[in-house]
Order: C-alpha cells, then sequence, then structure tokens
C-alpha cells in the first residue's frame, strides 16, 4: 500500500494526515512533495499526523529528517502526532525521539505551536 496525503488546516496549523508505507520511492517522495508544497505555501507549523502510518523503512526516516531540516531551516516547526507502537520503537531505536517533538493527540499537539 502506498502513501495517501491529506492536508488540512487547525488554526495557524498544517496538519498532514498520512496513511500507508513511507518508503523508498513513490511512499518517501509523496512526503517530500507535499511538505515542500505545504511549505512553500508559508504554512510554518506544521503538524504530521501518522496514525494510520504502518510502516516506515530507512529512506523513509530519511525522507522525515530531510523534511524536518527544510521546515527547521525556513523557521518553521516539524512535529509528529499519533505514532503506532511499533513507529514509536523505531524513532527509539534510531534515537529521533530526541529530534521530534511527538504527541499523542492532535489538540496537544496543536496547542504546542
Amino acid at each position: 500500500m502506498s502513501l495517501k496525503v491529506n492536508v488540512r488546516q487547525a488554526g495557524d496549523v498544517a496538519v498532514v494526515d498520512l496513511s500507508g508505507k513511507i518508503t523508498l520511492g513513490e511512499g518517501s517522495g509523496a512526503l517530500r512533495d507535499t511538505i515542500a508544497d505545504v511549505s512553500g505555501k508559508g504554512n510554518k507549523n506544521i503538524l504530521l499526523n501518522m496514525a494510520d502510518v504502518t510502516y516506515i523503512d530507512s529512506a523513509g526516516l530519511g525522507e522525515l529528517v530531510g523534511s524536518y531540516t527544510s521546515v527547521t531551516n525556513k523557521g518553521g516547526q516539524l512535529k509528529l502526532v499519533a505514532l503506532q507502537n511499533k513507529i514509536k520503537d523505531l524513532m527509539q531505536i534510531t534515537k529521533l525521539h530526541t529530534v521530534f517533538m511527538v504527541f499523542e493527540s492532535e489538540d496537544e499537539a496543536i496547542a504546542s505551536y
């Protein structure tokens, strides 16, 4: 299953709903293009809703880090919400939980901006 992306606004936060797998090729490309598009429209606060993300490979992790760097360099903030347990474990193993702010609920994440 490839990555499905939906973007919606919640106040001044662009919420990017992701569903499927973030993998080499189509998945990581879709994420890259979406982040570039959202930040290109002037959105500085971006929240990735990962409730329906079932798998991330190394290319997907690289894309998350690249997106984080890109948004941060433009003066914005990229945060994550609703990680499934195996994605949480992956973030712990790779130490990326020290880079990304991760929230359990969307309301809590939006309030943090």
